[in-house]
């Protein structure tokens, strides 16, 4: 049984918010300035990823690159590597161009949801985001707190994600056109801190009397079953040199882990692995004393799993680097940017070549 009381009310939520807010290193203070850049770099920092993960990124990323000029100053490699551990490199890259862009103009970001739409790796969550929070326009912000909070004050049993625009459209309703900014995150932290996924602490929540899913917060939202990822299998190789130098190669710049660093593979796709005689021949080099190591690397990306077989071999002292690869000593492994695929493969190769 569900039930409705009154309507849920964005000044109750923010007289909430003005005595709860949490204390985030992106996050003004009252009364204080909001600067565009730190809540753009935490929106990209946080989109699937936890806050208390991204917290120290943020702040190395801002002792570094304290502005967007800074930002867009600095290489892509330096970027992508002190984005390691965050994943979905994507986000790096276009983090990256999209400081140039914004460098470019003048060094101010837009305050329209339209004109920062059309900046690289802003979507219409993270446009609504930095408008509303760091200029203060009427947005409509919607992340996975959110949902959840609107799922159970409006007792939506439709799952997610089919429900997503009707909990857009519900959020909407809600969303006044003062303190947007405010509102928005006061939403967010109700989800992070009251409204959990487990264990909700209705008791002391602000829209208690009003959420209608109270007595089934626990089941809400509802989530359509997921389906299983498919499992993709590849062949990597390990080439070491006398030295102990390893080969590796940069991936392309588009695409899954774009522009990170890599040891060579074979293709990564569904079926067997090809066979140790078909796998030497689509090696990057001609190497010697070829052996397979024991086990597998395992991985998970968003939509399929991953299973790296090691093939180890060996080269001359004067083998070259074609198309770009490089020689890197596993001492020095740790300035390269790896993803974290690799650092498992590294780590397996090191403990058993």
């Amino acid at each position: 049984m569900t039930r409705s009381r009154k309507t849920p009310s964005a000044d109750s939520l923010l007289a909430w918010y003005d005595r709860h807010r949490r204390r985030l290193p992106w996050r003004a203070l009252p009364g204080a300035t909001t600067d565009p850049y730190r809540v753009w770099l935490s929106e990209i920092m946080l989109q699937q990823t936890t806050v208390a993960a991204v917290g120290p990124y943020f702040e190395a990323f801002l002792r570094r690159w304290p502005g967007v000029a800074d930002l867009a100053a600095a290489g892509l490699d330096e970027v992508l590597h002190a984005w390691q551990g965050l994943g979905y490199y994507a986000r790096a890259r276009n983090l990256h161009r999209c400081a140039r862009e914004v460098a470019a103009a003048g060094g101010r970001f837009p305050d329209s949801e339209a004109e920062l739409l059309k900046l690289p790796g802003i979507g219409p969550y993270t446009a609504a985001a930095i408008a509303a929070i760091a200029f203060g326009r009427r947005a409509v912000v919607v992340d996975g707190n959110v949902e959840r909070v609107m799922a159970r004050v409006f007792a939506v049993g439709e799952p997610l994600p089919g429900a997503k625009r009707r909990l857009r459209a519900l959020a909407d309703t809600l969303t006044p056109e003062a303190r947007a900014g405010d509102y928005a995150q006061a939403v967010m932290d109700l989800g992070a801190t009251i409204c959990t996924p487990r264990s909700p602490n209705c008791l002391v929540c602000p829209w208690g009397d009003a959420c209608a899913g109270r007595e089934i917060a626990e089941s809400l939202p509802r989530r359509a079953p997921k389906p299983e990822r498919p499992l993709r299998r590849a062949m990597a190789f390990w080439i070491t040199r006398p030295d102990g130098s390893v080969l590796l190669r940069r991936r392309p710049e588009s695409g899954l882990l774009g522009g990170m660093i890599e040891a060579p593979s074979t293709e990564w796709r569904e079926g067997p692995l090809p066979t140790l005689a078909a796998a030497r021949e689509l090696a990057p080099l001609p190497a010697r004393d070829w052996r397979e190591l024991p086990g597998v690397v395992e991985h998970g990306f968003t939509h399929f799993r991953l299973e790296l077989a090691v093939l180890a071999g060996r080269v001359e002292r004067d083998a070259g680097a074609a198309n770009g690869a490089i020689w890197c000593h596993p001492d020095r492994l740790g300035e390269q940017a790896l993803p974290t695929v690799m650092k498992k493969l590294a780590r397996h190769a090191l403990k058993y070549g």
